[in-house]
């Protein structure tokens, strides 16, 4: 039988089994206080939620929330919560993957705890879990080396020297960063790879979400499928989605970290040009802001060509870098923001 969506609203319809189940084994974490009071303005958000849950599962019809679904929803719940648990830690959880990662002077045999100070080391075969206090996890590969930097409940950071670093977290932005030597990583709830090298430069690939990447002034905001580069004294180079051509990733490489002569950054930039899409407006915004006023020219041009400037965003006010007017133009693109 099929569980109409209404019986977890008002327990109208007719459950099935595994739904009446469910509901005798929880039943004894039943609340039987008073029912609270809330304000009216509580009742109507509480209204338009369910609207929108409705909405939502409307058009289909045949994913009916079976007893295996409310399952998962539960899981989920504790997961969530798991995650987010309030307080913080003074040192972290270090679990043993494979090998003899050091903790210090300690081998890890199978767990053991970093603190504020302290590195974790893994050689050419070993592996590292650390548990970030209660907002995720981070997988340590070989030949790396990480340093505990904060392990505050609002602020908690690492530290990469070298290696490469694989990071899951379930945050607030903001609330988790890593020190490379040429930038730093800002988690805007997300999952990437970090990679440093023995020369400190480094290679940031983004799963999900977003991260902020940057180096005093010059910053890169990267979402999931971005990628970008980093070189010590330069800091973060220009965003690009990964799938694009190996000439746009040289042409990218060439504006960031080339030589500077004019004709290399003008062949490397009509590859750009020519070969941009609409989503490699996240590589067109950062060089638009960076790029010598001579380039910006031919950069504005393509944007505007890819998606058209809305209403307050001039040619003469994005070429003078009108920070208002760039901002209101990257709100008008699709992907959205980071943090919306």
């Amino acid at each position: 039988m099929t569980l109409k969506d209404d019986y977890l609203w008002d327990r109208s319809g007719r459950p099935e089994p595994g739904m009446e189940k469910l509901e005798q084994q929880l039943g004894k974490f039943r609340h039987t206080g008073r029912t609270p009071s809330f304000p009216e303005e509580e009742f109507e958000k509480l209204r338009r939620r369910r609207q929108w849950f409705r909405r939502f599962f409307a058009p289909w019809p045949r994913l009916a929330l079976t007893s295996a679904s409310v399952a998962v929803l539960v899981a989920g719940i504790y997961f969530f919560g798991f995650f987010h648990r309030p307080g913080a830690e003074t040192a972290w959880a270090v679990t043993r993957l494979y090998g003899a990662p050091r903790v210090g002077a300690e081998t890890v045999v199978k767990t053991a705890r970093i603190s504020v100070g302290q590195s974790l080391v893994t050689d050419a075969r070993s592996r590292a879990r650390i548990r970030i206090g209660d907002i995720g996890e981070v997988e340590i590969e070989p030949n790396s080396r990480v340093r505990l930097l904060e392990a505050g409940a609002r602020k908690k950071g690492l530290a990469l020297d070298r290696g490469v670093l694989h990071a899951r977290i379930s945050a607030p932005p903001w609330q988790f960063y890593v020190d490379t030597p040429s930038a730093t990583a800002v988690d805007l709830g997300c999952e990437y790879t970090l990679t440093v090298d023995d020369s400190g430069a480094g290679f940031l690939r983004v799963t999900l979400g977003w991260v902020q990447f940057y180096a005093g002034e010059r910053q890169a905001l990267i979402p999931a499928g971005g990628v970008v580069k980093t070189r010590p004294g330069t800091g973060p180079g220009t965003p690009y989605f990964e799938d694009v051509s190996p000439q746009f990733q040289r042409a990218v490489e060439e504006l960031d970290f080339g030589s500077g002569e004019t004709a290399s950054r003008n062949s490397a930039l009509d590859v750009i040009l020519r070969e941009a899409r609409e989503q490699d407006v996240l590589t067109l915004f950062p060089l638009l802001i960076h790029s010598p006023e001579s380039e910006r020219r031919r950069i504005y041009d393509r944007l505007a060509e890819l998606i058209p400037p809305p209403a307050g965003v001039t040619r003469e006010g994005v070429l003078r870098r009108d920070t208002s007017q760039i901002n209101l133009w990257w709100e008008n693109w699709g992907l959205g923001h980071p943090q919306k």
